[in-house]
């Protein structure tokens, strides 16, 4: 009888919240589902409390049942990588899928993986979230040029992203779409979401969702949410949708904060700015006639594959990977990165049939299966 085949997937889970952990937790039943011995190698100590911008690291969630998660890693600590990768080297692991999102982890991960890369028999493959980051400081690039090394492949989820590769190295890569978040629980109906958040139930209601960052341009919709109040007065019969902010400040609120009330916006947006449980995340979805992501730039978002998920229409920028997976009046709109063309594409979405864009979502995430995402890793082996 052949022996199972095993794979470690590295980086963050329970109890370590946000999108990377559903993510890796979502990809090791997958392995599961066709019969990989699958165990998720996570961090004891992912970022000392003074780099991390929001207010805990931590889910206060029950920790899956059906998972096996060893935390192992110190992100600090040089002796604790050469343990670690001693450990895993010792293992001899069929397959390793490490995640790589910023380059504060290379130094880490990098010796990790060299200590693996001695037992000549792990196949190591990356699924890089970015190579360059978002908010870049110094040393990014020789702390990803150090991880990268002992990689045998890579995944990317966006085109932006696999270029950006293509500046550091030619090993093996392919670009596959995000999977589907269907780990969030199954849709309920936008009465019982509304009804669950005391929202107002005969309201247009638009949702930006995640953690708030620069980059994710919450302040071009603050914006494009006055232009549109001003629209509103000239024009009666167009009513003014509410603004939900559902996700947690990841830097300065103040500028928001200020931005609110200068435009006067209090009546139109309800904060939830707070961190959004998983047992949360269906009702704010199902909630919204539509999500919108502002971004100024992105390599791919995890509130798309979510949106699909949920089935809720989309409003993306024409910025990195977010108009591949949206097409236009199929699914979403796509603006241009500014707040009058955001706010235009507001308007646009309500005159058109939304059902039909529900219809579009449900034929279109059909291509985001997790099944595709392993047959990549596989073909990259």
């Amino acid at each position: 009888m052949m022996a199972q085949r095993t794979v470690i997937i590295i980086g963050p889970a329970h109890p370590l919240r946000g999108g990377l952990a559903s993510f890796n937790e979502r990809l090791a039943r997958a392995f599961m589902h066709i019969g990989y011995d699958v165990t998720i190698c996570t961090f004891t100590l992912q970022y000392p409390e003074f780099l991390f911008p929001g207010t805990t690291q931590y889910s206060e969630e029950p920790a899956p049942a059906d998972l096996k998660i060893l935390p192992m890693i110190n992100s600090v600590n040089p002796l604790n990588w050469l343990l670690t990768g001693k450990k895993l080297r010792h293992l001899r692991a069929d397959l390793i899928v490490v995640r790589y999102w910023l380059p504060f982890m290379g130094p880490a991960l990098g010796t990790i993986l060299r200590q693996v890369k001695k037992n000549s028999h792990t196949r190591i493959v990356c699924i890089a979230d970015n190579v360059i980051p978002h908010e870049k400081r110094i040393g990014d690039k020789a702390f990803t040029r150090y991880f990268l090394k002992p990689v045998d492949a890579f995944i990317t989820m966006s085109n932006k992203v696999l270029s950006d590769l293509r500046q550091f190295t030619t090993k093996p890569a392919q670009c596959v779409s995000h999977p589907l978040y269907d780990n969030f629980g199954i849709p309920v109906s936008m009465a019982e979401a509304r009804s669950h958040l005391h929202l107002p139930a005969d309201k247009r209601i638009l949702l930006f969702f995640g953690f708030i960052r620069k980059y994710k341009g919450l302040d071009w919709l603050l914006e494009a949410m006055h232009i549109l109040k001003l629209h509103a007065e000239k024009h009666p019969d167009f009513e003014m949708p509410i603004l939900v902010i559902a996700g947690e400040y990841y830097e300065d609120p103040k500028p928001y904060e200020t931005l609110l009330n200068t435009l006067r916006l209090h009546d139109s947006v309800i904060l939830h700015t707070q961190f959004i449980t998983d047992s949360e995340v269906k009702y704010f979805l199902c909630a919204a006639d539509a999500v919108v992501q502002p971004y100024k730039n992105a390599t791919q978002s995890g509130v798309t594959p979510l949106a699909y998920h949920f089935e809720i229409p989309m409003i993306v920028t024409r910025v990195g990977g977010l108009p591949d997976m949206v097409p236009d009046e199929k699914t979403g709109l796509i603006a241009e990165p500014t707040p009058s063309s955001i706010a235009e594409c507001i308007i646009r979405f309500y005159r058109m049939n939304r059902e039909r864009m529900v219809q579009g979502l449900q034929e279109e995430k059909k291509k985001y299966s997790w099944q595709n995402l392993i047959d990549a890793i596989h073909q990259l082996k």
